[in-house]
C-alpha cells in the first residue's frame, strides 16, 4: 500500500512526508494583496503589463465564450476590476479571489515565516488562481534551496517520472533511467534541504492525494528562482495573453528569460513543465486532475451547465431582452430556444463574453459584471 512503503513507481502518502506544512489562509491571501498595491506602480513591469492588456481588444464571437481572456474595462488598478476567463466553466471572474497556500519546508525553516515566499510571486499566483473557478481554492508550494540548474534537472525528473509511469508500469529501459535519474540527482543534492528524496516524495503524493492543477517549487536562495509545475496542459496559461508578461527580474528593462524569479509560461504548453502522460491511455495513477471544460451561468452560485445536454430551459424567470444594455442595466440578453433543442444561454448582449440561465441571475451577478462588461473597441 502506498501509505505503508515508498517506491518510485507507485504514489507515496503525503503521512509519510516531514517536511513541516504551514497555511496562509485566505485573510493572509488579502493582506498581501493590499500590501502588494501599496508598492509604487512606476516604474513597475507589471502595472506596465496591466496596462497593455486593457488596451487590447476582446472578442465578441461566439468563439471567446470559450477562450481565455483578461479583461481590464473599467476602474482602477485593483485585483476586483481585472477578470479573467477561467479553464473549467468559463465564467469571467475577479482576480481578488482569496486562496489557501500550503507552504512545505524543512524543519529549520520552522521559525520562518512563509509570507515573503507568497508575495515574491503573488501576480503569478492570482493570474493563476484566477484561470479556475473551482479546484484552485488551495495552491501548494515546496520550498527548496535550489540552484537554478538543479531546478531544471529536478523538474525534467519528476516530467519524465510522472509521463511514463502513470500507468503502473513502465518498460525497463525506462525503469533503469529512472531508478539511475534517482540515485544521480540523490547524491548532488545530499546537501540541500530538504534533500531529494524527501521533495520526490511530497511532490509526487500531493499530486496524487490533493490533485491540485499545479505545484510551485520554490527556491530559497539570495535570488529567488521558482518553477511551475503543471499536472495538465489545459492549465497553462494562453500564449496568445501572456506572451508579453513581465518576467520577474529586478530590473525593468530585462527581456532574459533566464532572469525570470518564477518560470512564468508565457508560450503556453510549448514552454511549460506539464506533467500530464503523453499517451491518452486510461491510466492507474492520475497525478493532479483534468480541467472539464464547460460553460456555465456566469453567476458564482448557479450550477447550471450549458454544454451538458441534460440542461433544459428554466421554467421562470428565463426571459431577457435582445435590445442591448444600457449603462447600469441588468437586461439585454440574446438566446435562441427551441422545443427540440437544448436551452443555450442568455448572452450578454454587450459585451457578449457571459452567458446566464435566467435574467435573474444575470441581475445578481451584475454588481460584479458590470467591472468587466464593456462593448468591444470599434463597435460603435
Amino acid at each position: 500500500m502506498p501509505g505503508r512503503h515508498y517506491s518510485k513507481f507507485i504514489p507515496p502518502s503525503l503521512a509519510m512526508s516531514e517536511l513541516e506544512c504551514q497555511k496562509l489562509d485566505n485573510d493572509a491571501t488579502d493582506m498581501l494583496i493590499d500590501k502588494w498595491l501599496e508598492r509604487p506602480h512606476r516604474p513597475d513591469s507589471y502595472y506596465d503589463w496591466f496596462q497593455r492588456v486593457r488596451e487590447r481588444k476582446h472578442l465578441a464571437n461566439a468563439s471567446a465564450r470559450r477562450d481565455q481572456v483578461l479583461l481590464w474595462n473599467k476602474g482602477v488598478f485593483v485585483p476586483e476590476n481585472i477578470f479573467t476567463r477561467t479553464v473549467d466553466t468559463g465564467r469571467l471572474i475577479p482576480l481578488d479571489r482569496t486562496w489557501v497556500t500550503h507552504v512545505y519546508h524543512h524543519r529549520s525553516m520552522k521559525r520562518l515565516t512563509m509570507m515573503p515566499v507568497i508575495f515574491s510571486m503573488l501576480p503569478e499566483l492570482m493570474l493563476l488562481r484566477g484561470m479556475h473557478d473551482r479546484g484552485c481554492d488551495e495552491i501548494y508550494v515546496i520550498v527548496t534551496d535550489l540552484k537554478r540548474h538543479e531546478m531544471d534537472q529536478v523538474t525534467d525528473y519528476f516530467k519524465y517520472v510522472c509521463q511514463n509511469t502513470a500507468q503502473g508500469y513502465c518498460k525497463p529501459s525506462v525503469e533503469q533511467k529512472i531508478n539511475h535519474d534517482y540515485i544521480l540527482l540523490n547524491n548532488a543534492l545530499d546537501r540541500r534541504t530538504p534533500c531529494f528524496p524527501q521533495i520526490d516524495l511530497t511532490l509526487r503524493a500531493i499530486l496524487h492525494e490533493k490533485r491540485p492543477p499545479f505545484i510551485v517549487l520554490f527556491s530559497h536562495q539570495t535570488m529567488s528562482y521558482s518553477q511551475i509545475l503543471f499536472a495538465h496542459p489545459s492549465f497553462v496559461p494562453s500564449k496568445d495573453m501572456y506572451y508579453d508578461f513581465p518576467s520577474g527580474c529586478p530590473n525593468p528593462g530585462c527581456t532574459d528569460n533566464c532572469c525570470e524569479l518564477i518560470r512564468f509560461p508565457k508560450l503556453g504548453p510549448d514552454n511549460a513543465a506539464v506533467l500530464s502522460p503523453s499517451s491518452r491511455k486510461k491510466v492507474r495513477y492520475r497525478y493532479g486532475r483534468r480541467a472539464r471544460s464547460k460553460e456555465m451561468c456566469n453567476w458564482i452560485e448557479c450550477d447550471v451547465c450549458f454544454s451538458d445536454e441534460r440542461d433544459t430551459l428554466p421554467s421562470s424567470g428565463s426571459e431577457g431582452s435582445s435590445e442591448g444594455s444600457v449603462e447600469g442595466s441588468d437586461h439585454g440578453s440574446d438566446y435562441s430556444t427551441g422545443s427540440s433543442k437544448a436551452f443555450t444561454g442568455l448572452v450578454c448582449s454587450r459585451c457578449k463574453l457571459v452567458k446566464y440561465c435566467s435574467a435573474d441571475h444575470q441581475r445578481r451577478d451584475w454588481e460584479e459584471h458590470k467591472r468587466a462588461c464593456a462593448k468591444p473597441l470599434g463597435e460603435s
